[in-house]
């Protein structure tokens, strides 16, 4: 059902909740499009359910993305934005919009432009939404079920697809500008379309430019400060105690975590001088733990839990969780133009263009986090009392760890830039005596991404730096090759920011990590549709058509993130230096992106029927709905995907049925394939066989022998649509099945390394955690076709339209949409791992419960509208055994936790719009109305830990705007 009510002047309107989406087509009045379906025939009712959003829903929503409209729907979950991705350095999404529909991943949602496929955001191959042209979007039809069978791969989760105005005619617009209730986050958003025919209407031109700016949310600084006034930092983490099998719980929740192993300017962290901290000025300072602990001087902390180095408590001023940005920064810019010409009656030819920029800038994290740097007691800047303690401990040197406070904060800047040219035909034509529907176009995309970091460490640099000695009356770096090599010392011991020369030597602002990826598609589709028989209870229907696909990427990073080679090599930015590795590249604290290289080729085609069953006052209607399509993929061969199903108007007042089943394929992306090895920096992360927190990088590479993933989804659905006795009633029931198998996936890196720990030596080979020097310390993780999920549930729609309520002028109307998951299974498939039930997991994308409602009064001048969001409370992780004593034995498969509760949420939005004259609207609206703050999804280690996919994290935000249409 349409959320707007009345949104559309066509049938949509007069659908019932999550039923067939339609709109009158380019083609003929009489024909019907659906989305999910490849027919256009007149009456058609597809089996698969499917949600419209219309114009006027997307416009009383007000956002400056209609990404945070659709996303807004139970039956999306996991989906990304710009409030998602700001911890990340390396992964290149921050700010890319794309949507996931049943919490199956963003790769398991086709989403499509006019019903066509749109080049990836990213390697991934999700497309951006902020790069359509959305003033120009008419309704936007989400179907929740399988559709490969009609559209191809990537249609696991079902398709979300954006129809556009291509006969707009006039000029409109809209301004935006919001604010969040902590002054950030200032938004701007400017939108314009113009659309005319000429040659007596054969010939139309549409064109349409938007501009947005969001200033975002920035990081706090160290501890639990947050952006503004924000107070809900606490710091919640998983406590490891690092004991498995001593009837107490191996996991303590807890607030105000405080890693035991550096402090803001510097912390002393094992030896006889364990527990000696620097304060802003350098002066020494015995350091306050928290629990009470007391340095052990093994590098331990009494008290204290050693599984991943926290007190509980204490100092927290070196903390760096707070100091991430809550929302990227991002603007972006975008235009489109349409040219059509009917060559015929009813036939045309058009072509488009899409040009389209999105930037954006986020901070990962503060300073830069060293919990393991040796440092000698003959250190230039070292205190002379530290020196003399050395002296009568015995010791030339101790281990020392920071979160360097002095040094600027490393900065993320993405820009993708989007080009995508469609050139198609599509109309009618005769043959046979039967009208024939056709569609055939061309597609050529291309983005240009661009990833730089700045302000971020060169790891081996910074030990180069840091050991300083006096040499000649001068204090210069201990090295004498890094001396040859630029090398300028930095004090850190205290706030003492380095000189120009130095920081340009140990995190250069401007050459630092990049990555320059290329990405195309191209993409050659026709597809036909008609009625070549009359059969006794109407036309047998006929959809087919093929399709040629390219997928291809190209991607080249710099020689200190790379390793050194004719993609990447040395230059005046980037000298050769003997200090750094120049055969595996990493040398960065973080944002070591690598060079890649890959493509895929597919081909298909497609059958699909609608046989009419009956058709008579006494039975009703029913049809039976099938469709077919062979896949052939240059990686991995050829894959089936089909689907059978019906529907059943029946002779009750009001009352269909409908169901559907299909085999449904995903082909493993550009990224699964060949991606490029993306390193991760991982502090703090428990290494169980010496049961401590060391600082080690995930190696996540590509595999090029994965095959296709294969799902069957099943759907059962009542629908009650506007009967004689309560013409303005809608209502729908729909039950889900999933069962997707060779899954594409793989286990965390703490898994990985727990199981072996647990004695599966399948998992022994891949990583390395106890060299000396941390930085060669890593864990491999990549992908392969082992997992499977079942997943089911049920969706549940609802409307009422109440014309003139209680005597007043205008209409009411409430709706209510809601998804229940029963369950969400996870099966890794690997020997020893247990599978895990994600359904109600408040940490993931998957709450038992996620419902919108929305109640609309329209008087025709005066629009008011409340909006309700709301999802049950959950928990960690269905995996945990919660236990407070006389706990079993923790194991990977199922650790012991003192507590697993996960608070869910419930936001409120309020809006308005006044027409002033037919023209021009002014409208305000308030999001998260109550300010209701998220609650925290702890991890084990020292992030912000929160969950934006599923929580506000920004608070109450103020939008006022004008709209005009002439």
């Amino acid at each position: 059902m349409s959320l707007s009510g009345l949104a559309h002047a066509q049938s949509v309107a007069d659908v019932a909740p999550q039923d067939e989406a339609a709109t009158t087509s380019a083609q003929s009045a009489a024909d019907i499009v659906v989305t999910g379906s490849r027919i256009t025939t007149s009456g058609f009712t597809a089996p698969t359910p499917t949600t419209v959003i219309g114009e006027e829903q997307i416009a009383n929503n007000a956002q400056p993305n209609v990404f945070n409209t659709i996303a807004q729907l139970p039956s999306l979950q996991g989906s990304t934005g710009a409030a998602t991705g700001t911890f990340s350095t390396s992964s290149g999404q921050q700010g890319l919009s794309s949507f996931s529909l049943r919490g199956l991943g963003t790769i398991r949602t086709l989403t499509l432009l006019d019903g066509q496929r749109v080049v990836g955001a990213n390697v991934t191959g999700v497309p951006d939404i902020s790069m359509f042209p959305q003033l120009l979007v008419k309704r936007v039809d989400v179907v929740t079920g399988g559709a490969s069978a009609s559209y191809g791969s990537d249609a696991v989760g079902g398709v979300v697809n954006f129809i556009t105005d291509t006969r707009f005619e006039g000029f409109k617009g809209n301004i935006l500008g919001s604010i969040t209730k902590y002054g950030d986050d200032e938004t701007a958003l400017v939108q314009a379309a113009y659309g005319a025919s000429a040659m007596d209407g054969r010939l139309h031109f549409v064109v349409s430019g938007e501009y947005d700016h969001e200033g975002g949310v920035g990081a706090g600084d160290f501890g639990t400060d947050l952006a503004g006034s924000r107070d809900w930092y606490r710091a919640t983490t998983l406590f490891n105690t690092g004991q498995t099998n001593n009837g107490l719980p191996q996991y303590v929740y807890g607030d105000y975590a405080q890693p035991y192993q550096y402090a803001r300017y510097g912390l002393i962290n094992n030896g006889p001088l364990q527990g000696i901290a620097f304060d802003a000025n350098g002066t020494p300072y015995n350091f306050q733990y928290g629990s009470n602990g007391q340095p052990l001087g093994n590098g331990r902390v009494s008290n204290c839990f050693q599984g991943n180095s926290f007190c509980q408590g204490g100092d927290l001023s070196g903390a760096p969780g707070s100091g991430a940005s809550l929302k990227s920064s991002l603007e972006r810019i975008n235009g489109y133009t349409r040219l059509g010409y009917d060559f015929a009656d009813n036939n045309e030819a058009y072509l488009t263009v899409n040009i389209a920029q999105v930037k954006t800038n986020n901070q990962p994290s503060p300073g830069y986090n060293r919990s393991n740097l040796t440092v000698q007691c003959d250190n230039a800047f070292l205190p002379q009392t530290i020196r003399d303690q050395c002296a009568a401990a015995g010791i030339t040197s101790f281990d020392f760890g920071s979160s360097n406070a002095q040094l600027p904060d490393p900065q993320v800047y993405t820009d993708r830039k989007q080009y995508r040219f469609v050139g198609g035909l599509k109309g009618q034509f005769g043959l046979g005596g039967t009208d024939w529907n056709y569609d055939a176009y061309y597609e050529h995309g291309i983005t240009i991404s661009d990833i730089r970091v700045r302000d971020i460490v060169l790891q081996n640099r910074y030990v180069a730096a840091a050991d300083a000695i006096n040499l000649n009356g001068a204090v210069v770096c201990r090295d004498p090759v890094a001396r040859a090599n630029g090398c300028v010392p930095m004090n850190i011991f205290g706030n003492f920011t380095p000189s120009a020369s130095a920081l340009a030597y140990v995190a250069p602002h401007e050459n630092g990590p990049f990555q320059h990826t290329k990405l195309t598609q191209d993409v050659v589709s026709a597809n036909f549709s008609g009625e070549p028989v009359e059969l006794w209870a109407g036309p047998l229907a006929v959809a087919f058509g093929g399709e040629y696909r390219r997928e291809f990427y190209r991607v080249n990073a710099d020689p200190y993130g790379a390793g050194v080679s004719p993609l990447s090599p040395n230059d005046e930015n980037y000298p050769a230096d003997p200090l750094l590795n120049s055969d595996l590249g990493s040398n960065w604290a973080a944002g070591n992106y690598k060079n890649g290289r890959g493509k895929y080729e597919v081909y298909e085609g497609f059958l699909e029927i609608n046989l009419p069953l009956f058709d008579s006052e006494g039975a009703g209607r029913a049809n039976l709905n099938a469709a077919g399509r062979g896949t052939h993929y240059s990686t991995s061969g050829t894959v089936w995907a089909w689907k059978v199903g019906g529907t059943w108007d029946t002779p009750l007042d009001g009352i269909r049925l409908r169901a559907v089943t299909s085999r449904d394929v995903r082909a493993p992306n550009l990224s699964e394939l060949f991606a490029a090895p993306t390193v991760t920096t991982l502090p703090n992360f428990n290494d169980p066989f010496r049961n401590v927190a060391v600082s080690t990088f995930q190696n996540t590479i590509g595999n090029p022998n994965l095959k296709p993933e294969i799902a069957r989804n099943t759907e059962l659905g009542i629908v009650l649509s506007r009967p004689s006795w309560a013409p303005g009633l809608s209502l729908s029931f729909d039950y889900y099945n999933i069962k997707l198998n060779g899954v594409v996936s793989s286990l965390s890196a703490q898994q990985i390394v727990q199981f072996c720990f647990e004695g599966n030596q399948a998992f022994c080979g891949g990583f390395s955690l106890d060299n000396a020097n941390q930085q060669q310390n890593f864990v491999n993780v990549q992908p392969f076709n082992l997992a499977s999920w079942k997943t089911s549930g049920f969706d549940i729609e609802a409307s009422y339209q109440w014309q003139q309520p209680l005597g007043l002028p205008g209409n009411f109307t409430i709706r209510a949409l809601g998804t229940h998951i029963r369950k969400f299974i996870v099966n890794a498939g690997i020997a020893g791992v247990d599978p895990v039930d994600q359904a109600g997991a408040n940490n993931g994308a998957t709450p038992d419960w996620k419902w919108l409602a929305v109640q609309t009064y329209d008087t025709g001048k005066l629009t008011l509208t409340v909006q309700e969001r709301w999802f049950s409370d959950g928990t960690f992780g269905n995996q945990y055994i919660v236990c407070q004593s006389s706990c079993p034995a923790s194991t990977g498969n199922h650790p012991t936790i003192n507590y697993n509760k996960m608070k869910g949420a419930f936001y409120m939005d309020v809006g308005a719009t006044y027409k002033i004259t037919d023209q021009v609207s002014i409208y305000g609206k308030v999001d998260n109305l109550f300010d209701k703050d998220p609650v925290a999804s702890p991890q084990t280690n020292t992030g912000l830990d929160i969950n934006p996919a599923l929580y506000d994290t920004l608070g109450r935000i103020y939008r006022a705007g004008v709209r005009f249409n002439f």
